[in-house]
C-alpha cells in the first residue's frame, strides 16, 4: 500500500497486510489530526474492539505539524513533533485494537488546496479499497480550517467514484465546533458510553498535545457526558455519554448538492426553531 507522500505511515497492530485489513474495514474515521480520530469516533472503536466481523480503520490527513506546545515539549521542532504525533497515533491504533492506521503526512496547505492532485488520490485509494457500514468525517460547521477543508476533500473524492462504490452512511462528527446546537431532529447520536475506561485510555495516549498545554482529555470526556445529559429535558438519560454528529449521507447519494447550503439549512432550522418558541410564548 503506497500513498502519493514518502513519509506516509501505514501501521496494521496484528501484522497483517495492509491491503487486506482495509478491504475487511467496517468503520472508517478519517480525521485531520492525530488525536481527532478518538475524539470523533469512539463509538467506531468501541463497536469493533475485538468484535468478530468488525473492523475500524482510521486516517489521519495531515503531518501534525504546527501544533501548540509547552513544557516538556516547548523546544521540539516540527520535525519533531511529527516523529512524536505520529508513535502517539500508533500506540492509540495499538490500544484501540484498529485494523488498520494510515497517517498520510500532508501538510494542512495541501489538505487546504482544493483539487490537490496527491490528497484527492490518496483519498480516493482508501474509499476504493473497503466498504465501510459506515464513515466518520469532520462535520461542515466546524470552525477548524483544515478539518473543513479535509472534509470537502473527502466528500470529493468520494463523488468522484461510481454511485455503487461510494460509502453507504456517512456522519460529520464534532471536534472543534460541537453539535448541541442542531435541532434535536439534525442530531445523530453516537454512543460514546461504551468501554469508558479505553476511551480514556485513548485520549491519554496523545501525551504532546495534554502535557504540551491542551487538556483535551478531560474536554473530550466532559463534552460527552454533557451531550448525554442535556439532550432531553422531560426524560431521564438514556446514555451516559454522547458525541453529536450529524447525517452527511444525502451528500453523497447527491453529488450535485451544495455543501455550503446544505450545512446552512442545518442553521437555517435552528434560526426557525428559535424564532418559533418566541412565537409560541409572547417573546
Amino acid at each position: 500500500m503506497t500513498f502519493s507522500r514518502a513519509e506516509a505511515d501505514v501501521f496494521v497492530p496484528d501484522g497483517s497486510s495492509p491491503e487486506q485489513a482495509l478491504r475487511r474495514t467496517t468503520h472508517l474515521c478519517i480525521g485531520a489530526h492525530q488525536d481527532d480520530i478518538e475524539i470523533m469516533a469512539h463509538a467506531g472503536i468501541a463497536a469493533c474492539y475485538d468484535t468478530p466481523g468488525q473492523a475500524f480503520c482510521g486516517v489521519v490527513g495531515t503531518n501534525g505539524a504546527g501544533s501548540p506546545r509547552q513544557g516538556p515539549y516547548a523546544k521540539y521542532t516540527d520535525a519533531q513533533m511529527q516523529d512524536v504525533r505520529r508513535e502517539e497515533q500508533r500506540q492509540a491504533a495499538k490500544l484501540g485494537h484498529y485494523a488498520l492506521q494510515i497517517q498520510l503526512a500532508h501538510p494542512s496547505a495541501d489538505v487546504k488546496s482544493p483539487g490537490n492532485p496527491g490528497v484527492q488520490s490518496d483519498l480516493m485509494a482508501i474509499f476504493a479499497g473497503c466498504t465501510p457500514e459506515v464513515v466518520y468525517l469532520h462535520n461542515p460547521a466546524d470552525k477548524h480550517d483544515t478539518h473543513v477543508a479535509l472534509l470537502l476533500r473527502c466528500l470529493e473524492a468520494a463523488r468522484a467514484l461510481p454511485a455503487e462504490k461510494r460509502p453507504r452512511r456517512v456522519l460529520g462528527c464534532e471536534v472543534w465546533r460541537d453539535l448541541d446546537w442542531l435541532v434535536d431532529t439534525d442530531k445523530v447520536a453516537l454512543d460514546a458510553s461504551q468501554r469508558t475506561e479505553l476511551s480514556r485510555q485513548l485520549l491519554e495516549a496523545f501525551d504532546s498535545q495534554i502535557s504540551g498545554g491542551k487538556r483535551y482529555d478531560h474536554a473530550t470526556l466532559g463534552r460527552r457526558v454533557a451531550n448525554a445529559t442535556f439532550h432531553t429535558s422531560h426524560q431521564t438519560d438514556k446514555l451516559t455519554a454522547i458525541t453529536w454528529s450529524m447525517d452527511l449521507t444525502p451528500l453523497l447519494k447527491n453529488p450535485t448538492l451544495s455543501v455550503r447550503d446544505f450545512t446552512l439549512a442545518h442553521i437555517d432550522r435552528l434560526r426557525a426553531d428559535v424564532a418559533d418558541r418566541f412565537k409560541r410564548f409572547g417573546g
